[in-house]
């Protein structure tokens, strides 16, 4: 006669790094890498005058930050 474990498959305790990532992560992750893309190239476009004129250059600074924080939530995309 086997033995049949206490826990049903599908009951099973996760860790931390098993839990799968909430329903928001997604769309978050690829809004901010596309919000990123999209300040930097709006900042080409319009030649420096937007979206905001008062950054300057730093306006590459800050589109390539979104960018980097959505690429960064990647890592924890389960």
């Amino acid at each position: 006669m086997a033995t049949q474990s206490s826990k049903p498959a599908s009951e099973e305790s996760r860790s931390g790094d098993d839990v799968p990532n909430p329903v928001w992560f997604k769309p978050i992750m690829f809004g901010l890498m596309l919000v990123g893309l999209a300040w930097i190239i709006v900042y080409y476009v319009s030649q420096g005058t937007l979206p905001v004129r008062a950054l300057g250059d730093w306006n590459i600074m800050v589109g390539f930050g979104i960018l980097f924080v959505g690429f960064l939530m990647t890592t924890r995309w389960r």
